[in-house]
């Protein structure tokens, strides 16, 4: 659906500042959601909430409908009584800027496995009675992504496709005896779900409160090694025998990749979907929409058609694109839903059935200003061939920072700029991207905190095809001075982005 002249902020939850190694759903969350308010912004995007695995992707998340137990705030578990001040006196000195994610994993987990037996043993009826609902309100994921926690923690970290078959292919028995042997992690891991939904839940309501909506992200696939492909095997295209995926994911060769790039996700098995009505994926939108406002798909061309690359390519350059029932799905979910409040990311091999299908919906689709400089005026990504109906980015979490990118840009793009530009003022090349951004005619614009605050390369969230390294940075409080929301404040005023006066204000 299309969106309101507005703009707002990428950040990714794990980047905000603190004591404990790696941003949390606690009083920083909320200290950048009063930045964004005093300085005009509307909303907030995120990357995916999900458990992380290897590399610490947000993409690659060990559920679709989980969230990440690094975010729990240590200091609201502090507050509820279920941490002491003692467990928090022997803090490691983290690294300031970057997440050591494998040293914050090793302080972390101890403490929330602490407040988790707190909780078990000293909860008031009326907290266990929340716990309690909380469990049976998310019994259809929750359930079997607690048994998967505690079967992949019992396996080492396994995948689950290398455990024994019968547990691999969810023999009911085994499933039984695993359960009641693992009964003790198995509550942990929905104690961790219960404190991520209920301190998300109140830095979400903090947002909207000061009238900012959260935008989250969908990946169009998930993970092999997560619980949903485990427990919903059916969904996905699997070797029958090993479990292993039969048909990959990724993009041909594209502007990140000469190769292409190869997932390795499990394609769908879109024939067993469409014979269940989408029941899976209407449940994921549904789960998604109880804690954020808007959604953007990740890969949205992928509902149109899908690159499947066949099992054994180390490369995703001997793929197919195959069509996928996205009109089908679509419609049925405006049914469910009325209002589709979606973001589509149409970047990459775009074709007119592509956008044909993001048009019927209204979907707004993306334009990044550091495409716009590298060919002639017919980029779609130069400012003056936007549609209204838009998402303008000066980069995605997939990019450099503008800085980093103008560092590296050719020559011939850096004069396609100065000439769009006429000149490059003093406040800096991102200053000027902030502003055509801004500027433009499209209806939202977004922009990388790393951007607003003038930061080069070494700021960078991810950088496509390199397995290890990314996700990490983070800013300190500091950055986000008075002086810097005014600058923002003015430009969201002059471009005519600010809030409108609500109804129940104007009195």
């Amino acid at each position: 659906m299309p969106f309101p002249r507005s703009s707002g902020i990428l950040l990714h939850p794990t980047c905000l500042p603190g004591r404990f190694g790696v941003g949390e759903l606690g009083s920083e969350a909320q200290r950048f959601i009063d930045f964004m308010a005093n300085s005009g912004q509307q909303f907030w995007q995120v990357l995916p909430l999900g458990p992380t695995g290897y590399g610490n992707s947000p993409y690659a998340s060990y559920s679709a409908m989980a969230g990440n137990p690094l975010l729990i705030s240590l200091e609201v578990l502090q507050k509820q009584g279920l941490l002491w001040d003692e467990d928090l006196w022997n803090i490691p000195e983290f690294p300031i800027g970057w997440v050591d994610f494998d040293r914050v994993t090793a302080f972390k987990m101890p403490l929330l496995q602490k407040a988790c037996d707190r909780f078990k043993t000293q909860a008031s009826p009326e907290q266990q009675q929340k716990f309690a609902d909380f469990c049976h309100s998310k019994a259809y994921w929750l359930d079997d992504f607690a048994l998967f926690m505690a079967l992949k923690g019992e396996h080492d970290g396994e995948s689950w496709h290398n455990w024994e078959p019968d547990l691999a292919h969810r023999q009911p028995e085994v499933l039984d005896q695993a359960r009641e042997r693992l009964n003790r992690e198995i509550y942990y891991h929905k104690y961790l779900q219960f404190e991520f939904f209920h301190h998300w839940a109140e830095v979400k309501q903090y947002a909207n409160d000061r009238h900012i909506e959260i935008i989250g992200d969908i990946p169009i696939y998930v993970a092999h090694d997560s619980a949903d492909v485990w427990a919903n095997p059916e969904n996905f295209s699997l070797d029958e025998k090993t479990g292993e995926a039969k048909i990959m994911a990724g993009v041909p060769p594209d502007y990140f990749s000469e190769t292409g790039q190869l997932w390795g996700n499990p394609v769908y098995n879109w024939e067993h979907l469409q014979e269940t009505g989408f029941a899976w994926w209407l449940r994921r939108f549904e789960a998604m929409l109880d804690y954020v406002d808007i959604i953007r798909i990740d890969h949205f061309r992928g509902f149109e058609a899908y690159w499947a690359v066949p099992q054994g390519e180390t490369t995703a350059m001997n793929g197919e694109w195959i069509k996928a029932p996205g009109e089908e799905f679509f419609e049925l979910l405006r049914l469910k839903l009325g209002r589709l409040p979606i973001m589509a990311e149409d970047l990459g091999v775009i074709t007119p059935e592509v956008e044909a299908l993001r048009d019927r919906f209204e979907f707004p689709g993306m334009k990044i200003l550091q495409f716009a400089f590298g060919s002639d005026p017919g980029n779609p990504f130069l400012p003056f061939n936007f549609r209204h109906n838009s998402v303008v980015y000066t980069g995605t979490h997939d990019n450099d920072t503008t800085i980093g990118w103008h560092n590296t840009a050719s020559d011939w793009e850096k004069e396609q700029l100065w000439l769009y530009l006429g000149s490059i003022g003093s406040d800096g090349v991102h200053w000027e991207l902030i502003r055509m951004a801004l500027t433009s005619i499209a209806n939202q614009t977004l922009i990388p905190l790393q951007d607003l605050l003038g930061l080069d390369g070494s700021a960078r969230m991810n950088f496509p095809g390199k397995a290890e390294g990314n996700w990490g940075w983070r800013y300190r409080s500091e950055m986000l001075s008075h002086e810097l929301g005014e600058k923002l404040k003015t430009l969201t005023r002059i471009s005519g982005r600010l809030p409108q006066p609500r109804d129940d204000e104007s009195d």
